[in-house]
């Protein structure tokens, strides 16, 4: 019984590490998508800026 609580705590222990390694990269991911997104509406904000 005990064997078979340690594996179960193991797979779900292991389970949650890898959730969150992948979280971690996926928020990065995010976060430097809207940051070009970001750079490309004040690159063209500058732009319209420079018509006037």
């Amino acid at each position: 019984m005990n064997n078979t609580i340690r594996k179960v705590s193991a797979a779900l222990l292991l389970g949650v590490f890898v959730i969150g390694l992948t979280a971690c990269n996926t928020m990065a991911g995010v976060g430097k998508d809207t940051q070009k997104a970001g750079e490309k509406i004040e690159k063209e904000a500058d732009r319209h800026i420079d018509d006037k």
